[in-house]
């Protein structure tokens, strides 16, 4: 490593410090100390000011491109699914077939499969108006539900074809898809389980009582009624955008009809299926439950507003995140990794790792450790490419921080201070990677 890099990783420490520093003890809101810091950090850096401003910037809007637009239509699809009791039909469903003891291994399950086709910010908008739901009629505490929902969405991010980022590594080194899912099974499972309901018990005792966003409870969770819509009709509804997406990823196989090839990917995008599914609730959750269009409307306009601050921290964590990678941090903490000598797993973990912790994103760490890895894993004998997939995945969840978009989501939804997020998230996404890396070596004696 040369001097520079030295330098990039101390800067990038000290900047992550005073990050949280400045909203932990200071209580600056989020927003402006992500945008602060990503100012001061590319200045640290060495980055010309106007290339610091246009990072920021483009890294703010890169972000909120997509994710902006899956928060709302996700939120409308929740309001909507609370304004006609469907969460609560659903709750009751979870309620009778798993016992109040036991709902939170049903959210493990839940988010485990609707994760697969869906990126976790989409799961999670999705999913939360349930999480509130089974809350207050359960009168458990808010993490010892949510943590087993975010372990599942995180568990099948990471590690799980056909998600997109494991593709991304699956492609890059030329994997078996087939035998990665079977390992990703074999590796996941145990890995969701302690990370989900073991620990999500264990941390709600620790930290205790979390109130509820007030705002959003309000909307997410209504008075009881004895008039539900079926449990078929909700179910639909929520899986709607699950199914869409699961269309598209089908859309590789289909080169013969390229009509039918582009008509697939369209209605896989996660914002196309999200929008459809919206319109669908209108009718199957709405009109159908007697909502007349002025009050459809009302809802769009009460649930947004909710909505307004995450956007903006999600941008403001974009923004840091993309001054690190254009400051040449990425490239240094890769110079870092390189130049270890140990075994390919624990080489390709520690690259995605390193990557993760100075990006925040689990995908960007993936796509970069992939490149990292595939000529190092090319020149060994041996190798199990796809257990080498399965150990990037792993080391692109660990450690979310206050880079991370997923961190910030998961802080303003359950509605608790940057320490009990650190916790609880930071501490179950560290787990997932811990528990999920020793079985992929303990695998990798027998496969």
């Amino acid at each position: 490593m040369t001097g520079h890099d030295i330098s990039l990783l101390v800067y990038t420490l000290l900047a992550i410090i005073f990050l949280i520093f400045m909203i932990a003890k200071v209580k600056w809101h989020p927003f402006v100390v992500l945008l602060l810091t990503s100012v001061i950090l590319g200045m640290l850096a060495g980055m010309k000011l106007p290339d610091v401003a246009d990072a920021i910037q483009n890294g703010v809007g890169n972000t909120l491109g997509s994710i902006a637009v899956i928060i709302g239509l996700g939120t409308i699809l929740g309001k909507m699914l609370a304004e006609s009791c469907g969460a609560d039909q659903i709750a009751n469903t979870l309620l009778n077939k798993f016992g109040e003891k036991k709902v939170h291994w049903a959210m493990m399950i839940v988010a485990f499969i609707v994760g697969i086709p869906v990126f976790f910010e989409v799961g999670l908008v999705l999913l939360i108006p349930l999480v509130y739901t089974v809350a207050r009629r359960s009168g458990m505490s808010i993490l010892k539900i949510g943590i087993p929902m975010v372990a599942g969405l995180s568990t099948v991010h990471g590690l799980l074809p056909p998600h997109p980022a494991p593709m991304i590594a699956v492609e890059g080194l030329d994997a078996n898809v087939a035998r990665t899912i079977l390992y990703a099974l074999i590796v996941g499972i145990p890995s969701v389980i302690i990370a989900g309901p073991i620990f999500g018990s264990f941390i709600a005792k620790r930290l205790g009582h979390i109130e509820m966003s007030k705002e959003l409870s309000e909307q997410f969770s209504k008075k009881e009624t004895n008039k539900l819509p079926s449990f078929g009709v909700t179910i639909f509804t929520v899986l709607l955008p699950v199914i869409l997406m699961l269309v598209g990823s089908i859309s590789g196989i289909l080169h013969e009809n390229k009509a039918l090839a582009e008509w697939s990917t369209f209605l896989g995008k996660p914002i196309v299926a999200l929008l459809i599914s919206v319109i669908v609730s209108f009718f199957t959750l709405g009109y159908a439950r007697g909502f007349n269009k002025k009050q459809l409307s009302s809802f769009m306009g009460e649930c947004l507003a909710p909505t307004a601050t995450i956007i903006l921290v999600i941008g403001g964590g974009g923004a840091f995140k993309n001054v690190l990678i254009t400051s040449g941090v990425g490239d240094a903490i890769a110079n870092l990794a390189t130049n270890t000598h140990i075994s390919p797993i624990l080489f390709a973990w520690l690259v995605a790792a390193l990557i993760r912790v100075a990006t925040g994103s689990a995908s960007v760490a993936m796509t970069t450790a992939v490149g990292i890895v595939a000529p190092v894993i090319a020149s060994t004998h041996g190798v199990n490419t796809e257990l080498i997939v399965l150990a990037i995945g792993s080391g692109s969840l660990i450690l979310s921080h206050v880079n991370d978009a997923g961190f910030w989501m998961v802080k303003e939804f359950f509605n608790m201070s940057v320490s009990q997020t650190l916790k609880s998230w930071t501490v179950m996404e560290t787990l997932l990677s811990i528990v999920s890396l020793i079985i992929v070596l303990l695998l990798s004696i027998f496969v």
